[in-house]
């Protein structure tokens, strides 16, 4: 614990934050609730507006978070920079695409093609899947949920929970409790997407539905850190779970709506 502690540079923080804060544990916790709450706030609003113009907004910021409070060398010190295997950015990205089947095959064994299927209760809060498309304009809605998909989420979301807050909440413990810890956040961050869901007017919550989200959420988690490690960079991790969401997309336009 000491080693490491005494391998974090002094200058990771920008100096306007070094007054206030010191990039541990605390400042990870403070990061995850300042801005996971408002985040679950608005995915819920979403889910019932079919309206997810906001949301992107909050990704934007979870990617500015490395640029707002770190230095160059505090970038680098989370991951960012080129990777060392520029080969496990493919395998990365093939990773998570077959983490995402495994979890819709699952899902689908479970529960069917019932409202407690948490990739058929994320397609109905589409605004698309309630305005309805043809066959011949799926191709095109599949690409433009494809390319938001791979790009707003997995850089924001790398940036903030395998970057700033993974690394430092490594500064306290070891690598693998910070990463067991901000895959926890990251997937009980995704009861907003599903498990409190909105149906026929009123909230309801699926606890066992919800528990199957989550656990594959955290693995799914997990294993992008896995990724981030074998590339020697964040970029590992955003690739994988750019190729998550991609097979989300895909599943969702091609198996459900």
């Amino acid at each position: 614990m000491a080693t490491q502690q005494q391998s974090i540079k002094s200058d990771v923080l920008k100096p306007v934050w070094q007054k206030a804060f010191k990039f541990n544990w605390q400042l990870g916790c403070i990061l995850i609730f300042l801005i996971g709450i408002p985040r679950f706030i608005l995915v819920l609003q979403a889910n019932v507006t079919g309206n997810y113009n906001l949301v992107p907004l909050v990704f934007l910021l979870m990617g500015l978070t490395p640029f707002l409070f770190l230095t160059k060398a505090g970038r680098q010190q989370i991951g960012m920079k080129k990777p060392e295997k520029y080969s496990w950015l493919v395998f990365s990205f093939l990773i998570g695409a077959a983490v995402c089947a495994v979890a819709f095959f699952v899902t689908e064994f479970l529960f069917s093609d019932t409202i407690s299927n948490s990739f058929v209760y994320i397609s109905k809060s589409y605004a698309v899947s309630r305005t309805g498309f043809s066959d011949a304009d799926r191709l095109i809605y599949f690409i433009i949920y494809a390319v938001i998909g791979m790009s707003f989420s997995p850089i924001g979301e790398e940036l903030f929970y395998r970057g700033v807050v993974h690394g430092s909440l490594a500064v306290n413990t070891s690598e693998y409790k910070a990463s067991v810890l901000d895959s926890l956040a990251f997937a009980i961050t995704h009861l907003a997407h599903f498990g409190i869901i909105y149906t026929l007017g009123k909230w309801e919550f699926l606890f066992l539905p919800a528990l199957v989200w989550v656990f594959f959420m955290f693995v799914t988690s997990r294993i992008f850190f896995v990724c981030k490690q074998q590339t020697g960079s964040v970029w590992g991790a955003v690739a994988s779970h750019a190729g998550f969401n991609l097979a989300m997309m895909y599943f969702i336009f091609y198996r459900i709506l």
